[in-house]
């Protein structure tokens, strides 16, 4: 419900009362539209472009009639997402559900390897299996676009101020977050954050206890002991395992760039590119572990993000390229997966294939030690 003490308004997802302004407000934005020609129709959108554009309109106009409710929006998803699983993976297997319960909300946190499609995979998971979808933390530094902030708000998306300037307004943003995950939960809405602020491109998943601290922010302020307000939260380890990344050239070009030049610039689409490559790059197949949830005796930060990783890493899915870049045999491993893998390091330099291979084998080496 709107009201004018809607404190988390900056932050929070759209209601169902703000769905229909949103969609509007997409349908009317000149770079939305245009992002649409470029990708659906790149030979035609710059001589055709002005023809084009009245008839998308009307289309989206037409396909999003209907959609007048955040349920609605999820479901629209939905069948987004089962298009986009029959072209780009060769299926989406889980496990751990069955240890939760549908009526009860969760702060899963998960290891992040693609922006959009890890809150994806664990929403497909959730949304076939009787559960709610979450509510998911997102940066605010991929939302430079005001349609990628329509679009996230839609579905469900909450805004995590990165670009906070200074440490009072930093402290105040992180403690309204705190403020937000807590009041989620509360009300019966779980939430999905990665595990630390950006992916982990070289294949190493770890908790940053400052997450972990900032969830704590709502329950010092009402004095509560760490252990216990942690253990109220419901905290679920998400571990997902793609069989191929199909972003994993692009991210240890990055990380060699940086390991050889000292430092690497985003380009200005980066991000929003790594987006699409994410969701319509061949991921091969996917594997989503839900761990256990987490009850008290963790004192510290640190012992919580200990705790985290142990799942993680315990549940982590391993496929036949993380043993051949371990050097590990293994009995899924035959000369086409062997040939398969190699295929990558084509055209590429020495440099980059260390990068790439290590991506793959860290999971082996860290479940396997």
């Amino acid at each position: 419900m709107q009201s004018n003490n809607d404190i988390y308004k900056e932050i929070r997802p759209y209601n169902d009362e703000e769905v229909s302004g949103a969609i509007t407000r997409l349908v009317n934005d000149k770079e939305f539209i245009n992002a649409i020609l470029n990708y659906r129709f790149p030979q035609l959108s710059g001589v055709f472009g002005w023809l084009l554009t009245p008839l998308i309109k009307r289309f989206l106009i037409n396909k999003w009639s209907n959609i007048k409710s955040v349920d609605d929006v999820q479901r629209q998803i939905a069948k987004y997402m089962h298009a986009t699983i029959d072209h780009s993976c060769d299926g989406v297997t889980f496990s751990g559900l069955d240890k939760l319960d549908p009526n009860k909300s969760y702060l899963f946190v998960s290891n992040h390897r693609d922006i959009a499609m890890d809150p994806a995979m664990v929403n497909w998971c959730l949304y076939n299996n009787g559960f709610d979808t979450v509510r998911i933390a997102i940066g605010d530094n991929l939302l430079k676009k005001p349609c990628a902030t329509e679009l996230m708000r839609l579905n469900k998306s909450f805004i995590v101020k990165r670009s906070a300037k200074g440490p009072r307004e930093m402290m105040k943003a992180l403690g309204l977050l705190s403020s937000y995950i807590s009041h989620s939960l509360e009300t019966g809405n779980s939430i999905w954050i990665a595990q630390k602020e950006g992916r982990a491109k070289d294949g190493n998943d770890k908790t940053d206890p400052a997450i972990l601290k900032m969830f704590y922010m709502d329950g010092r302020k009402q004095k509560i002991d760490f252990s216990d307000y942690m253990s109220q939260l419901n905290i679920v380890p998400v571990a997902i395992s793609y069989e191929n990344d199909p972003c994993d050239v692009a991210k240890a070009k990055e990380l060699y760039q940086k390991e050889t030049e000292g430092s690497y610039e985003k380009g200005e689409f980066e991000d929003i590119e790594s987006i699409i490559q994410g969701i319509v790059g061949q991921k091969r197949r996917i594997h989503v572990s839900f761990g256990d949830a987490i009850g008290a005796g963790f004192e510290t930060p640190e012992s919580l993000a200990d705790e985290i990783d142990r799942q993680i890493t315990s549940n982590y899915h391993l496929f036949p390229a993380n043993y051949i870049a371990a050097g590990m045999t293994d009995s899924s491993v035959d000369e086409a997966e062997v040939a398969r893998f190699n295929e990558k390091f084509v055209d590429l330099p020495e440099g980059v294939v260390a990068i790439l291979k290590q991506m793959y084998a860290i999971p082996a080496q860290k479940k396997l030690q």
